[in-house]
Order: structure tokens, then C-alpha cells, then sequence
């Protein structure tokens, strides 16, 4: 009996194999493309149990199991050369939102819960840039992040209580547990009381090793969390499972913690022609606690000047009348000297009356007065929209845009320590300047330290393909001098996984892979990413398409 057969005969979900569905997810936001062996499409969690139980049944046949929702990743993290696991088909509902929490399926969208949670004036607020069109659980695989991270906190920070189905078919709820909690666990029988024992086991005998190794910035997504789990008081195994790209098991629910957004919002924005008082002017504008801090670089502004009806349209009216929006802009150019700003900053601020928010923004502005900016504060919601959709929007119309290159996110979620960005910045720009073929952008948020550079390249051509390893081991060099992660959000996936030793060390790496065999000794979640990674093969599933 053929694959397919067999699983059909055990799913009251879809299995699916045709050419076209093979082709669509062979590919995410990523650099590559690996085309897989089956997708399926889970019913429930009865389905999952028996398709786990399946897996770990054959897997002398090399069978994996590899979840997907919505397909947003830019690391390669839901690619696999075997089955497909799509959770936003079925896992879609939401099945309470109140007193301040939620409890979803991981396939809801973030666009569909963010717009049933603002009924009751409530906001998930890790807020990636993907939001519009990512889902819940893949937010969680990833601990997404976003502009409202230097408020709020990532993903990890929300997520109470996880279901999950781990490696022998069984479904388990994964929550904080006090340490009397925690005893307990462990000496229960069966597979859950020896995967309490032994990670219990492995964060206590390695507890000073995995502080040392505790990345020194604000947000990390590399490795798995291992240093975050006990606290000499609780023991919370989902700060290991968020941020884990489901390679310990598979998600089916997710109890989410909420909060109350402030009603209110501007922006005091700043226009920086030189990177020397960045660091300086970060921590000026921290000291005023706003509620995001977000920049966008002096290619990316071009693009969007070049672009402007494309970014008028994202923002939804009369066209006419939003293009003499972006008036300043221009004539700031040519003030400049035909020259652009090298950052353009966007300090958030919120409060529960407009009068609040003003009063913070012009405390701001006039803390500034002795940096050379140009300063500007938002005076209604369009003026403010106007620049965050240039932030937030920029990735997107960059992949519909440039011609005979394509979008090649290999270096693009580096986070430093803030205060070090007067140095930082022009180091990574003299890198990037030495490949004069390639055009980049950056974004970020410039409040943590964490910037997204998206190089723009023709994978067609050899000699371009050569460049990655050689770009991402100078980045990941100057990175990591500063104490910093090469992933404050996107995860590692396919293209970070084999530098993870270069980051954490090898005694780091040897106990991510102890923590891997724990959950999953016949790796049957989503083998390769955290554990495992191969840059050769990286490197050989390089999509060529240019888009």
C-alpha cells in the first residue's frame, strides 16, 4: 500500500500529494526550496496522536513530521523532504477570550484573533511584522517577536499553557509548575514522568553553563531556551517548547496571556544623518519608556519614495490626497542635499488621553534638542500610518518588486546590545559595502538593538550563491563580538541551525542535542533545525527563482 493510502486510511483529515500542492509547500519566505514526500491536513487531535504513532511505527522508512501554518518563516523552519503537517486547515478555533486570556488552536490567523480580542479591548502584543498573515502557532514555533517587543516582551512572555503531542502518541498539557508540582511530575510513570526527570536533570547539572551561555540582549530566538526553565522556583517547560520551531513535538492548543492596550498613540519621529550619536540618542529616547522604538535605513526610504503609489494604496483612501502625505519627505531630500537620512527613527508613544501622549512625545523631543536630527511629532493617525507602513510593509513590496534579484534573508534578524550600535552600525555597514553587487535594506527595532538586513540577489548566478557563507560567518563574527544573537526573532530553521555552535559553543550545542533526544530520540519532529544542521545541504536547496 502506498503512503498516502495508509494514511488516509488512519486521518479523518486530508492527504494531499498533487504536483502543485508539493510545489506550494516546498517553499516559505525563505531562501529555499525542498520539496516533501506528503502534506496532510490534521482533523483533530485524534488525528495527530495516530499520525505521530504512524511516524514512530515506519520510521525505518525515514518518515518526519514537519508542522505548517502559514508559511511566513524566513528561516526554512516548516520545509522538509517528507510529510507536511498543516494545522491551518482544522486547528482553527478560538475557543475563549476573556478575562485577559485566550485559548486558540495554533492554525488561527493573527489577523482573525487580533480582531476578536480588540472587541474586548484586548491585544496580544508580541505583534510581528507578519501579523497580517501569520498564524498563532507558528508565532509560538518561532517566539515571534515585533515593534512592541520593548514594551511588552516576545511571545514567550504570553504563553500560560501549552497541549502538546509528544513522541509516543499522547497528548500533554505543558504549564509553570512549582517545584512540589514539579516532584510530582517526575515520579510518575510512563513516558512524562522520565521527560521531567531528565530535563529536570539537565538544566540542574547545568545551570552555570547555560546562564554563561544566556545570550546578553533583549530578545533571543536561537537554540532552545534552556536557561529560562527553572528559576529555583517554577519549573515552565513551555519556555522550551516556544521558540523550539516543533522539532519536541506538536502543538494542538495554546492558553494565551493578554493585556489592555492604552488608547491613544503618536509618533515622534527622527531623521539621523549620521550613525555617531545612535547609541547616545537610543538611550535618551529609552529613558522616555516609549512603547516601541523602530527604525527603517536610508535604502529603505529610497525604495519606498520610488514605490510611493504602492505604499499610498496600503493606506486604504484617496490616493491624490495621500501622496501629498509623503510631501516632506521629499523636500526633506532635497534639504539634505540630495542626500537621505542614513536611519529613520520612529519613537512610540501611548497613554489613555492624547494630551498624555503629546506631553511624552515633547518631553522626548526637547531631551533631543542637542542631537543633529530632524525631528517631527505625528498629529493624527494617518500622519503616524504613513511611516510605520513604511516600516512594517517594506519586506513585502521588496519580493513583488526588484526585478531579476530576489529577497535573501540569510543575516537578517542580528540583535546587539543597544548601547553599542555607535560602533556597531558602521562596522556592518563596511561589510556589507565590501559586496558591491548587493542591494540591502535595513529595518528594525532600534530600542532592542535588532535589525532585519534583507540583501537583494540573483541566486541564479554561482558566484552570488558563494557569497552566503562567506557574509553571513563576517556578520555573525562582528555579532557575536558584541555579545549578541544572530536571531533576536526569525528563529534558525534551515539557515541558522549549523552556526549554532559558533554562537553557543560546543558543550552548549551537546546539550540542545540531549534536550532533542529527551522529546524525540527516533526524530521524528522536524529533523535538522536546532539540532543537526547541514550548511551543505542548506546551501544545495537554494531556491534559483527569482520573485
Amino acid at each position: 500500500m502506498e503512503l498516502k493510502e495508509e494514511l488516509q486510511a488512519i486521518l479523518r483529515g486530508g492527504v494531499e500529494d498533487s504536483p502543485d500542492i508539493l510545489e506550494e509547500y516546498s517553499k516559505d519566505a525563505s531562501l529555499f526550496e525542498v520539496k516533501p514526500r506528503l502534506i496532510v491536513f490534521p482533523k483533530d487531535t485524534k488525528d495527530v496522536k495516530a499520525l505521530v504513532k504512524f511516524v514512530r511505527e515506519h520510521k525505518e522508512e525515514n518518515l518526519s513530521l514537519t508542522c505548517r501554518s502559514g508559511g511566513t518563516d524566513m528561516t526554512g523552519g516548516p520545509l522538509t523532504q517528507s510529510i507536511v503537517v498543516d494545522m491551518a486547515r482544522y486547528f482553527n478555533n478560538i475557543f475563549e477570550i476573556k478575562e485577559n486570556k485566550a485559548k486558540v488552536q495554533p492554525g488561527v490567523w493573527y489577523r482573525d484573533f487580533e480582531k476578536e480580542a480588540e472587541k474586548q479591548n484586548l491585544l496580544l502584543p508580541s505583534y510581528p511584522a507578519s501579523k497580517d498573515i501569520c498564524t498563532l502557532g507558528g508565532m509560538v514555533a518561532n517566539n515571534s517577536g515585533g515593534e512592541k517587543t520593548l514594551r511588552y516582551g516576545k511571545t514567550e512572555d504570553y504563553v500560560m499553557e501549552l497541549k502538546v503531542v509528544l513522541q509516543d502518541g499522547e497528548e500533554y498539557v505543558i504549564k509553570p509548575l512549582l517545584f512540589q508540582e514539579l516532584q510530582a511530575k517526575m515520579q510518575l510513570g510512563g513516558f512524562e514522568g522520565e521527560f521531567y526527570q531528565k530535563l529536570f536533570a539537565l538544566v540542574q547539572e547545568n545551570k552555570s553553563l547555560l546562564l554563561q551561555a544566556k545570550p546578553k540582549v533583549s530578545k533571543n530566538s536561537s537554540g532552545y531556551y534552556l536557561w529560562n526553565i527553572w528559576d529555583e522556583k517554577t519549573f515552565d517547560a513551555t519556555k522550551l517548547f516556544v521558540g523550539s520551531q516543533g522539532t519536541l513535538g506538536i502543538i494542538t492548543e495554546i492558553t494565551f496571556r493578554l493585556v489592555v492596550p492604552k488608547k491613544h498613540s503618536t509618533l515622534l519621529v527622527l531623521f539621523l544623518y549620521n550613525f555617531a550619536p545612535l547609541a547616545k540618542l537610543t538611550n535618551t529616547l529609552l529613558k522616555h519608556a516609549p512603547e516601541s522604538l523602530e527604525s527603517y535605513d536610508d535604502h529603505t526610504l529610497r525604495f519606498a519614495m520610488s514605490h510611493i503609489l504602492d505604499f499610498v494604496k496600503l493606506l486604504k483612501g484617496n490616493i491624490i490626497t495621500l501622496a501629498f502625505q509623503f510631501i516632506p519627505e521629499f523636500l526633506m531630500f532635497f534639504k539634505g542635499g540630495l542626500k537621505l537620512p542614513k536611519l529613520v527613527i520612529l519613537a512610540e508613544f501611548t497613554g489613555d488621553s492624547e494630551e498624555e501622549i503629546y506631553r511624552k512625545a515633547e518631553a522626548a523631543k526637547k531631551d533631543l534638542i542637542g542631537f543633529k536630527a530632524q525631528m517631527r511629532i505625528t498629529k493624527s493617525d494617518k500622519e503616524e500610518l504613513k511611516y510605520m507602513t513604511v516600516r512594517r510593509q517594506s519586506f513585502n513590496l521588496l519580493r513583488h518588486h526588484v526585478k531579476g534579484k530576489r529577497t535573501a534573508p540569510f543575516i537578517d534578524d542580528i540583535i546587539v546590545p543597544p548601547e553599542t550600535l555607535g560602533e556597531f552600525l558602521p562596522k556592518l555597514q563596511y561589510i556589507l559595502s565590501k559586496y558591491k553587487k548587493i542591494v540591502y535594506t535595513i529595518v528594525g527595532h532600534v530600542g532592542d538593538g535588532n535589525f532585519h538586513i534583507i540583501p537583494l540577489m540573483n541566486l541564479k548566478r554561482e558566484e552570488n550563491r558563494a557569497l552566503i557563507p562567506s557574509l553571513m560567518e563576517q556578520v555573525h563574527k562582528l555579532v557575536f563580538s558584541y555579545k549578541g544573537s544572530m536571531s533576536a526573532e526569525h528563529n534558525d530553521g534551515i539557515i541558522r541551525t549549523p552556526f549554532l555552535e559558533d554562537m553557543f559553543g560546543k558543550e552548549v550545542v551537546e546539550l540542545f542535542f540531549k534536550t532533542k533526544q529527551i522529546f524525540d530520540p527516533q526524530n521524528i519532529f522536524n529533523p535538522g533545525k536546532k539540532t543537526g544542521g547541514d550548511i551543505d545541504f542548506a546551501l544545495s536547496h537554494l531556491s534559483l527563482k527569482n520573485k
